[in-house]
């Protein structure tokens, strides 16, 4: 194996093993020999790529991004209803957060950055911007009616969505949020949706997310 692709998947594999501890541990309780045991690294090669525990939360949060969040940005240029691909967009971060230890380590180092500095991504805002242009392509369908702007619908939708994944894992370890993000959407729709699509709308959000639901880009 050639050095520098050697140097990648030893980088890669201290990223997927600090994830773990993150997600585990959350960032102040977790240390680096925590992460070089999971990792499965030696001390050297950690600081060979990573100066500091901080900058490895970086890492995992970035890597976190572009396995969720930027690819959500897909649907911007995807044709297609605006609604259902924001239905979409929270069915595909709630399996990825069930799935995909990366994406639940980086949710949670966001949700901490307090405690380790700024960040040089913000997936929750950029999330948010994603989901109000695409409520905004919804209004402009005639799918979504609001007494507000679609900025301030975004971010309640997207709270809704962290409030429930939250108590998704503090009751069952995240096992039922598929279950729970259908149920936000049965209560949300009959306040958004025209009466006479909020059962279509239903029907899309309470079906399974299947790769023919995702824009290419998406799962590329």
């Amino acid at each position: 194996m050639p050095k520098q692709e050697r140097a990648e998947v030893t980088r890669q594999s201290i990223i997927r093993g600090a994830a773990e501890v993150f997600d585990r541990y959350g960032y102040s309780a977790a240390t680096l020999g925590d992460v070089i045991g999971h990792g499965g690294v030696t001390k050297g090669a950690l600081y060979f790529h990573f100066k500091s525990k901080e900058d490895v939360a970086r890492a995992v949060v970035e890597q976190q991004h572009e396995l969720s969040v930027a690819p959500t940005r897909a649907w911007l240029t995807e044709e297609g209803s605006g609604l259902e691909a924001v239905i979409r967009a929270t069915q595909l971060m709630a399996t990825q957060l069930m799935t995909n230890v990366i994406v639940r380590a980086g949710i949670r180092l966001t949700l901490e950055q307090g405690t380790f500095g700024a960040l040089r991504v913000d997936p929750y805002a950029e999330w948010t911007d994603v989901v109000k242009q695409l409520l905004q392509r919804a209004v402009d369908e005639g799918d979504v009616r609001s007494p507000v702007g679609a900025d301030e619908l975004a971010h309640f939708v997207c709270g809704a969505f962290t409030g429930i994944q939250i108590l998704s894992e503090v009751f069952t370890r995240r096992q039922d949020l598929c279950r729970r993000v259908e149920e936000m959407w049965a209560v949300l729709l009959p306040s958004l949706a025209p009466a006479r699509k909020v059962g279509h709308f239903r029907r899309i959000a309470a079906a399974p997310l299947q790769k023919g639901n995702v824009p290419s880009a998406a799962t590329s």
